[in-house]
């Protein structure tokens, strides 16, 4: 439980609550950061949303009169092309994030009565954020999703110096900064209260909901309306819509601890079975690897290693996302978790459209999300994935699949707003 003192309870106090919201990111790829905004402007708070702008934020947030942008400049090109060692672009992107943060948080928006920041990144996201509190009064709230140091560990190896030092800087700054902690999952919390983090701040868990924008297709005829207006469906809608073509869709930022090839793999094997139905696999998001797994999709369809099986990338709205995925059979989710301790978004939102999944499973807060055999099945390798797709879309798996999209829509009622009020409406004082 949060201390009194940083809770509000007075009623009147509601309209100068005022909440910067930070992350060193696209505001428009951080979906739990846009939804943070959203939830203290309904509540009558005003927000500084701090980011980078490079895709477009929810709708609502841009027509919203108590929240206002703040893009942060990004890095030049040069820092951010590869083309100059890490040991050299590392350094100099942070010194640039500092200056830009600096300039932002310190003297370009007024002093906040909080700050929430998401974390990661960490370097230099905390040490920015503790200084802009300190000097400005403000109460520091961090919104731990992930750790950086582990993600950093994913691509240079967890004996490099750069992780050794971001794990004991995120430690550090970890226990000297916040007023107060948000995780992501039950277990990251308890990975917060124990060596090498020792986090004696209060820590209270806000596990991801969806949006109102999530929602479970209404009717035959609004799936099939949509499937016949986009791009990528509209030439599969009727075999889609008659079950004789399975609609399957992930999303991805294309980044290494989602690993692509497995789901490759899988649907290299699901293809080599006899009598499978064919599929469309639709793959959302952007990211460093896209241009890497498209190349060897093709090089896989031009050997003909994905009879019956079409796979398009795509990079669409957030509405046209939402419905997508209430119009899907199947939801398909590679996230590996580089602690080990949290959750992906994404399955978050399938659930809010009422879409089971099948999920990569090998991580210890799994279970706080998917409910095996009830909206959902894990698995940890592409001969495991493969079975469960030949199983679920077999007509002796109709009914599982079923039984799935029932648990998934259930859990649809869980949605994002309630979350919220329960567990920071009273932190911010719109709770009493």
């Amino acid at each position: 439980m949060v201390p009194s003192r940083y809770v509000k309870h007075s009623p009147a106090t509601k309209e100068s609550v005022f909440v910067q919201v930070l992350v060193l990111g696209d505001i428009g790829r951080s979906p739990r950061m846009q939804y943070h905004a959203l939830s203290i402007a309904r509540h009558g708070g005003r927000v500084d949303l701090v980011g980078y702008y490079e895709s477009e934020p929810h709708p609502d947030l841009l027509t919203n009169p108590r929240v206002k942008i703040y893009p942060l400049a990004p890095p030049p090109d040069l820092l951010r092309s590869g083309s100059i060692p890490f040991v050299i672009s590392g350094p100099m992107k942070v010194l640039w994030q500092v200056w830009t943060l600096t300039r932002v948080l310190g003297y370009q928006t007024p002093p906040a009565r909080w700050l929430l920041v998401q974390n990661p990144p960490s370097i230099p996201t905390l040490a920015i954020a503790l200084l802009v509190s300190v000097l400005r009064n403000t109460h520091l709230m961090v919104d731990w999703h992930n750790f950086g140091w582990t993600i950093l560990a994913g691509t240079k190896g967890r004996n490099h110096p750069f992780v050794k030092i971001s794990r004991a800087y995120e430690c550090v700054l970890g226990q000297a900064a916040p007023t107060a902690n948000i995780t992501v999952t039950r277990a990251m919390k308890r990975q917060l209260e124990r060596p090498p983090y020792n986090i004696k701040s209060p820590i209270l868990t806000l596990h991801d909901r969806p949006a109102s924008i999530f929602q479970p297709v209404n009717s035959l005829p609004d799936r099939r309306d949509f499937l016949e207006k986009l791009p990528e469906t509209k030439a599969f809608a009727a075999k889609i819509m008659a079950g004789e073509t399975k609609l399957v869709v992930s999303s991805t930022s294309w980044t290494p601890d989602e690993d692509f090839s497995l789901f490759l793999d899988a649907l290299v094997a699901y293809a080599e079975g006899e009598d499978v139905c064919p599929l469309m696999a639709i793959i959302t998001g952007r990211g460093p690897q896209k241009a890497f797994y498209e190349e060897r999709i093709r090089d896989l369809q031009q050997k003909g290693r994905l009879p019956n099986i079409r796979i398009l990338t795509a990079w669409l709205t957030i509405e046209d996302y939402a419905k997508l995925i209430s119009c899907a059979d199947l939801g398909v989710c590679l996230h590996m978790s580089s602690s080990g301790v949290d959750l992906p978004m994404k399955v978050v939102d399938m659930f809010g459209s009422g879409l089971p999944v099948v999920a990569y499973s090998g991580y210890e807060s799994f279970s706080e999300l998917v409910q095996e055999g009830v909206n959902g099945c894990g698995f940890q390798t592409a001969g495991e994935l493969a079975v469960l797709l030949k199983r679920l879309f077999s007509p002796a798996g109709s009914n599982e699949l079923r039984a799935l999209r029932e648990g998934a829509k259930k859990e649809s009622d869980l949605r994002w707003d309630e979350e919220w009020d329960r567990v920071l409406g009273r932190v911010f004082g719109f709770v009493d």
